[in-house]
């Protein structure tokens, strides 16, 4: 029996481990940097942008973003707080919620031992505003470098 335990426990782990393989898909179609250097306009990135918008405009997609945002906070109160967060966390975090809050934004957000830069384009005055407050609702993020500039929607071509 106690031969049998150890190879059940590592087949049920194994197992777990391969039906996890297929990556979220909450933020796929984000850049994972500020500095990108492929042109917005091209019409594969609006195509992207479109269906990321159109994705976080729903509200299942909201209800769900915010969910996960309050769970990565509850998990961080219990592991010590905001005393230090990953920057990939941090990232990410800032990331969702800037989604569901500028819907029709295209943001890039990066993330450094708590200093995060939100770059990119917003549709007006109002959402670039929102963005410092945002950010700064997630725990451990300490300064927030605004980058993104105000530019009208693309139209979709036909």
């Amino acid at each position: 029996m106690n031969k049998l335990t150890p190879l059940l426990v590592s087949g049920i782990l194994l197992f777990g481990a391969a039906a996890c393989t297929d990556g979220a898909k909450t933020s796929a179609d984000a850049p994972n940097s500020t500095t990108t250097t492929e042109n917005a306009a091209s019409p594969p990135a609006v195509a992207n942008v479109q269906k990321t918008q159109s994705d976080a405009t729903s509200e299942i997609r909201q209800a769900q973003a915010n969910s996960d945002i309050r769970a990565r906070e509850q998990r961080n109160n219990i592991t010590g707080g905001d005393a230090i967060r990953a920057d990939g966390d941090l990232q990410s975090e800032v990331r969702s919620k800037l989604e569901v809050n500028i819907t029709k934004g295209l943001l890039t957000v990066d993330a450094k031992d708590g200093v995060v830069t939100v770059a990119g384009t917003v549709p007006n005055q109002e959402d670039l505003a929102k963005i410092e407050p945002l950010a700064k609702e997630i725990k451990g993020v300490k300064t927030v470098n605004v980058t993104a500039t105000v530019a009208p929607a693309v139209p979709a071509s036909p």
